[in-house]
């Protein structure tokens, strides 16, 4: 799995040339590390998409320039990290947006997608599992809810993980949430997606050639 950017990926991380120093190194360190590329492959290519904790916004505004039929929208709670996505947002007919939300809210729908990477273990797992439902029930019919997260094996990739995100979290403070962290398996938050009454839910290992644990959890609304 190429850590190259892509076209999208170029235009995407250029536009943050004018971002302080620290933030222009984060989002490429971020494109580094986290698969990208096959997260945006899942999402429809028209229709209206939410990424919830879109952080510094580089998911969002790569998948606003890879698919220039999606609408979309990236919040977070961190004012200063939104302030940095926003001026990277100008995209052809601004189809790109971000916007401070709450800790645990979902945007009015309906949205064709709704994405969440590297979010979930931030939250206590009752919180997750309200989230995950909430963004279920705000989908289109059909729509998808995709998250990224790390899994909980192999456990040597998971510790590694959870040693790194303690200097994140903990000393750096560069990404805020609970001090705790919660990784669930893959298994268990697929059987919440089902219970939020989503259908066809697929699971994906992404750590093949990474250090990180990455996976990939699909689900669609019916519809």
């Amino acid at each position: 799995m190429s850590r190259r950017p892509d076209a999208a990926g170029r235009q995407a991380l250029g536009a943050y040339r004018d971002a302080p120093r620290g933030d222009r190194l984060h989002v490429w360190v971020r494109w580094l590390s986290c698969p990208f590329p096959p997260v945006a492959d899942v999402l429809p290519s028209t229709g209206r998409v939410l990424e919830i904790g879109c952080g510094h916004g580089l998911f969002s505004a790569y998948a606003a320039r890879r698919s220039p039929g999606l609408q979309v929208l990236g919040v977070d709670i961190d004012a200063e990290k939104i302030a940095v996505a926003a001026a990277s947002a100008p995209v052809d007919g601004g189809r790109l947006e971000f916007a401070v939300g709450r800790s645990g809210s979902v945007p009015a729908g309906p949205w064709d997608a709704v994405v969440l990477v590297d979010v979930l273990y931030l939250l206590d797992t009752a919180s997750q599992r309200a989230l995950l439902e909430s963004a279920a029930a705000a989908l289109a019919p059909g729509g998808l809810l995709v998250v990224k997260d790390m899994a909980t094996r192999p456990r040597w990739k998971a510790r590694w993980n959870a040693v790194q995100e303690s200097l994140s979290v903990r000393v750096l403070r560069i990404t805020a949430g609970s001090r705790e962290f919660a990784f669930v398996d893959p298994e268990e938050r697929a059987g919440w997606l089902t219970g939020s009454g989503l259908r066809d839910v697929r699971m994906r290992r992404l750590d093949r050639h990474r250090i990180h644990p990455h996976h990939l959890l699909v689900g669609q609304a019916p519809g």
